[in-house]
């Protein structure tokens, strides 16, 4: 056998090889085969907190609203207000199927798209039991609007931190064959006092946590903290 030919088998078995294990590395079984009902998960009264029907969420653009429906097989949007008055958006959007080009997209993304300035006021985690939640605060302005936002990205099993977080751990899954489920939670509130925007908000997520059995809380908040300790601001 001459050295060109040699070279060129080599080649191909590499190829080959690579093509194998490619297939062999691609995950062909989602983590989550049964969908959520947020509807039924969500409670419409809980501690201190009912249904407001005079205040809608942000309402996405109709391009944005087909752009998320290919992405997401349920979402939940909902305003709640407690007994001082004090009034909590919530949007809930879940997806079966978080490969690279399904994944769930921030709310940086969403809330540019609708013309908003958006300021990421960096991770702020919060503690709920023994399970740290890898939450982020935005702050969102259109006009005289301020949105303060905390939200969080469940991928798997865990709440992650950024894009860069979403592809570790889809890594992760898709070593064992899986292909994760993801859910992006968010609560807002139209206030300009940012720090006590956050503080009825953290309440608000500690009561709606409290009042949901642990079966269905790990669909929203995980059942692990990651290790991963990659923050992402991108």
């Amino acid at each position: 056998m001459s050295y060109v030919s040699g070279k060129n088998l080599l080649i191909g078995l590499v190829m080959v090889a690579a093509a194998l294990a490619s297939i062999a590395l691609t995950p062909s079984k989602k983590l989550a085969e049964t969908k959520i009902n947020l509807e039924q998960l969500v409670p419409l009264e809980f501690g201190d907190w009912q249904i407001d029907p005079t205040i809608t969420p942000l309402e996405v653009s109709p391009e944005v609203k087909a752009q998320l429906s290919k992405i997401y097989n349920e979402t939940l949007s909902r305003t709640y207000v407690n007994k001082q008055g004090e009034r909590v958006m919530l949007s809930i959007a879940y997806g079966g199927d978080q490969s690279k080009s399904l994944q769930v997209h921030k709310p940086e993304t969403c809330y540019v798209a609708q013309g908003f300035n958006v300021k990421n006021l960096g991770d702020s985690p919060l503690l709920f039991g023994n399970l740290q939640i890898k939450a982020r605060h935005l702050i969102a302005t259109l006009g005289n609007r301020s949105e303060p936002i905390t939200y969080w990205m469940r991928v798997g099993n865990t709440t992650v931190y950024g894009g860069l977080g979403q592809a570790i751990n889809r890594y992760k899954m898709g070593l064992k064959g899986y292909i994760p489920d993801g859910l992006l939670f968010r609560v807002s509130s139209l206030d300009s006092d940012k720090g006590q925007a956050f503080r009825t908000q953290e309440k608000f997520i500690d009561a709606l946590l409290s009042a949901i059995e642990p079966s269905s809380r790990s669909k929203l908040i995980g059942t692990e903290s990651s290790s991963d300790l990659v923050s992402d601001a991108k």
